[in-house]
């Protein structure tokens, strides 16, 4: 019995995963390499022509395009901004505590009502955006802009996860080091440059690739903001998923991108396990 207990103990969460996880990504990829009909039921096989038109096509060509474009534009803007949002609340003065609640405050609102609040600011005519700005912007119908809007909005929300993330990471730094690289006379640039950023390499690092996984997957505030527009310029790979599934009745299509998909975000992390050990410094 005691040999047997941990797979006990293990089945229920095999039962889980083996028919929410594992059953439909098996699905997928046997859909990929069918045509289905509009219940989503594979009817004839097809081989990889669905690939080869999926490949080729335009429009999916531009949806991986803009996906990089988003990725890009929220993983080095978030680690920036909340490095240096966590180097504000770590200083010990009065204001820590506020800075501390501001900054994570992001975190406990969902991607769609904030999507919603966002809405209401970019709005050309009545959004308080464009009452600073004083001209009517289309923030989210302008085609060169809108995908800026989209990925302010973004890294936004991510600011409250990565200020925790940092901020942890920051106050485990030993305070010895600090207080002997101030007694060497160290200033406040070299004191972070030598000391504090090594030091908190591992949480920039996870914190980056984290960004990076939730541009990849993120849906609802472009849903909600653009739907994929101004001329497809914010229909990201999830999005174009969607669209291929539920407007267009492709389900087919939709399940070769999304293993397209998959296979780019396996990359990263995959890439991702290579660098960490260049890159981050433990203690």
């Amino acid at each position: 019995m005691s040999k047997i207990a941990p797979y006990l103990y293990l089945t229920p969460a095999m039962i889980f995963f083996a028919t929410f996880v594992y059953a439909p990504f098996i699905n997928t990829i046997r859909m990929s390499f069918c045509i289905t009909n509009l219940r989503g039921e594979a009817v004839k096989f097809v081989g990889l022509r669905n690939y080869t038109e999926t490949i080729t096509s335009p429009s999916f060509l531009n949806s991986l395009m803009v996906t990089f474009q988003f990725v890009a534009l929220i993983a080095v803007p978030s680690i920036i901004i909340g490095l240096i949002l966590v180097l504000l609340a770590n200083n010990k003065t009065k204001l820590s505590r506020l800075y501390e609640l501001m900054f994570s405050a992001p975190m406990a609102i969902a991607s769609a009502p904030a999507a919603i609040i966002w809405t209401m600011i970019f709005h050309p005519t009545n959004g308080i955006l464009n009452y600073l700005v004083q001209r009517e912007v289309g923030w989210l119908t302008n085609p060169n802009i809108a995908i800026y809007s989209v990925a302010l909005v973004t890294v936004w929300l991510n600011i409250g996860i990565n200020f925790i993330y940092l901020l942890t990471g920051i106050r485990n730094i030993p305070e010895e080091l600090i207080e002997s690289a101030e007694v060497d006379g160290a200033k406040y640039f070299q004191k972070l440059f030598s000391i504090t950023l090594p030091m908190l390499s591992p949480q920039l690092f996870f914190v980056f690739f984290l960004n990076m996984i939730m541009a990849f997957q993120a849906f609802s505030q472009i849903r909600l903001l653009t739907a994929g527009g101004p001329e497809n310029t914010t229909n990201v790979l999830v999005h174009s998923i969607y669209r291929e599934a539920f407007f267009n009745g492709r389900f087919e299509m939709a399940s070769v991108q999304s293993l397209i998909l998959f296979v780019i975000m396996l990359i990263f992390t995959i890439v991702q396990f290579a660098l960490e050990k260049k890159l981050v410094h433990y203690q």
